[in-house]
């Protein structure tokens, strides 16, 4: 008797700091891929980002937070534990090896999905999972590679930028009644732990 596979999702990302944007695509995410689980997985080191990371235990304890009422998610910590540089085609064999049978979906935002093709063996990640990108109405997003197949993912109009919370917070911006651009937990963690605060 044959059984339908588990549907793994996979969303990565620095979450410096996890934002609601990130929490609503997890939620597309599960509701419109009918996904049975969706790992959440804070970058260890990020090749690809040019400034340091907030250290990996605050970005982790604010990803826990962020996503803790999403049934269905896991925070995976394999990259922060992993030494060097942190790649999505290592972990996805990871997952792979781990619950043969399933079937992976990569999660990704729009500004993921722009520099798609820059990632390490791409075109292997784009053979063994699903490529599902988040599309706001507002958004036009290209295609890196026209012969990538991909699944969009509905999600309302968002801008919300990372980049923008911690300059905000540095400016002296308090983030703790914006619960539209920041989760409240988060927003009181980084208050609690002076994150992102200039000097």
């Amino acid at each position: 008797m044959s059984s339908t596979p588990r549907r793994v999702g996979l969303f990565g990302g620095a979450f410096d700091p996890p934002h609601s944007a990130h929490v609503a695509i997890a939620r597309a995410a599960l509701e419109q891929l009918k996904l049975d689980e969706l790992r959440i997985v804070p970058t260890g080191q990020a090749w690809h980002k040019s400034r340091p990371l907030s250290p990996a235990v605050h970005r982790l304890a604010m990803v826990r937070l962020a996503f803790a009422d999403l049934p269905g998610v896991v925070i995976d910590e394999r990259e922060m534990q992993r030494s060097g540089a942190s790649y999505t085609v290592d972990t996805l064999d990871a997952l792979m090896a781990e619950q043969p049978g399933s079937e992976p979906y990569l999660v990704m935002g729009g500004d993921q999905w722009a520099a798609f093709t820059s990632w390490r063996q791409w075109q292997d990640i784009a053979r063994k999972a699903r490529l599902c990108v988040a599309q706001r109405p507002d958004q036009v997003l290209n295609q890196p590679q026209p012969q990538l197949a991909v699944q969009w993912l509905n999600l309302p109009a968002m801008p919300i930028s990372a980049t923008a919370l911690r300059e905000q917070v540095a400016g002296g911006t308090d983030l703790l009644n914006e619960p539209a651009r920041l989760p409240p937990a988060v927003a009181r963690y980084i208050s609690d732990h002076h994150l992102y605060a200039a000097g």
